[in-house]
């Protein structure tokens, strides 16, 4: 961890950070790396960290130094003229679609840390901010612009907007939480809009999807990443989705191991899944894959969590290793329980540990008609 005094210049990729102790007060303010880096966006950018190693992502946000300054989350809507200009420079930095020269001073030099956490990437260093300057010219998208000036449209209008002009998840999280979406806007801490705008662009890709014809085969998806193992079987029928958790034992959180499961039917979830944020971004990457094919699907995601994923690196390992499996060939079956056997023969816990969390897989292999499999949901909403 790079040692760092009172002062800090550098590109930030760029990157905010909105924390959640204190709310409604939090601290929020851009994230600067202390060492020079060719291609500082990479920093922040976890669809281009499939090739590193978890080594190396925690090297890379170890360098990255978490600098804040206090706020009430209503303060996007009504800026206190005291700290706007901090508020409002990390708003630049937040719309921006390249890295930003920026040079923060701080009260005192910040805090060697390193914190973990299992929605957020590895935080590194922090120190509070005395003064904030941007030394460069933000670059931002057009549709940014005009996204972010609008305040008569819904948070989830803004980031369904900004999805379909293809502007990366990532940036669409962070204009979310420093407050530029919608109308009455507020701070939101950075963990929360990470799930929250999963959840919104997850609801509107269901809707479409449900319009889309079923697949015509029985496809299998078999990937590893980041130490995490993902299994995903698609089935012909209507949409529904289910996940299986599997922490083997001396994983991460689980000492002694544990296995979990959420599902939802057709007609959606009532409530927050008891799996978290990765739940919500496991949806996100397979229902990416349902619309870019213009099908809909039974959808079964194991994810088994190896003793080797030794530190936790964020929610992103599931939405990205989701994304990354379905980009695989899959093994093609017409048997639904030659595909199940064919998945579980990778996984490393016995299948008789996890097959009874399987209720979704149960029930689409046995419906015949998408009649009756709409039924079975309409009468008994899996939540």
């Amino acid at each position: 961890m790079p040692s760092i005094k009172d002062s800090l210049f550098g590109e930030s990729p760029p990157s905010v950070f909105v924390g959640r102790m204190g709310y409604p007060v939090v601290r929020m303010g851009p994230l600067v790396p202390a060492i020079a880096d060719p291609s500082p966006v990479n920093f922040d950018n976890p669809a281009s960290w499939a090739d590193l190693t978890i080594e190396d992502v925690i090297g890379m946000r170890a360098s990255l130094v978490r600098s804040s300054s206090g706020f009430n989350v209503k303060d996007a809507y009504a800026i206190d003229a005291r700290n706007s200009r901090i508020l409002s420079m990390t708003q630049e930095i937040a719309r921006a679609k390249k890295p930003v020269e920026t040079e923060v001073w701080f009260l005192k030099p910040p805090r060697a840390d390193l914190k973990f956490d299992g929605i957020l990437t590895p935080m590194g260093p922090s120190g509070t901010i005395d003064k904030l300057a941007i030394t460069s010219n933000p670059s931002v998208e057009r549709k940014v612009e005009y996204i972010t000036s609008d305040t008569d449209i819904t948070a989830s209008i803004a980031v369904n907007e900004l999805y379909r002009a293809n502007i990366p998840v990532y940036q669409i999280m962070r204009l979310f939480s420093v407050g530029l979406l919608g109308e009455k806007r507020k701070l939101v801490p950075t963990r929360w809009s990470i799930t929250a705008t999963d959840d919104i662009l997850g609801k509107h890709l269901i809707e479409r999807i449900r319009d889309y014809p079923e697949i015509n085969e029985i496809e299998v998806y078999s990937h590893t990443h980041f130490e995490n193992h993902f299994e995903i079987i698609l089935l012909p029928a209507i949409f529904a989705f289910e996940v299986v958790e599997i922490w083997m034992p001396r994983s991460f959180w689980a000492e002694k191991g544990a296995i979990e499961a959420d599902r939802e039917g057709y007609k959606g979830r009532r409530g927050y899944s008891r799996l978290g944020g990765g739940y919500y971004a496991a949806r996100l990457g397979l229902l990416e894959q349902l619309e870019s094919r213009r099908r809909q699907a039974t959808a079964i995601i194991i994810r088994e969590i190896n003793p080797s994923y030794w530190a936790p690196l964020g929610v992103w390992v599931v939405r990205e290793g989701v994304r990354e499996t379905l980009r695989k060939k899959p093994g093609l079956f017409t048997d639904p329980l030659d595909a199940l056997n064919h998945a579980a023969s990778r996984i490393k816990t016995p299948v008789a540990e996890w097959r009874n969390e399987l209720k979704l897989f149960d029930t689409a292999r046995h419906q015949r008609t998408l009649a009756s499999f709409f039924l079975l949901f309409s009468r008994s909403p899996i939540v």
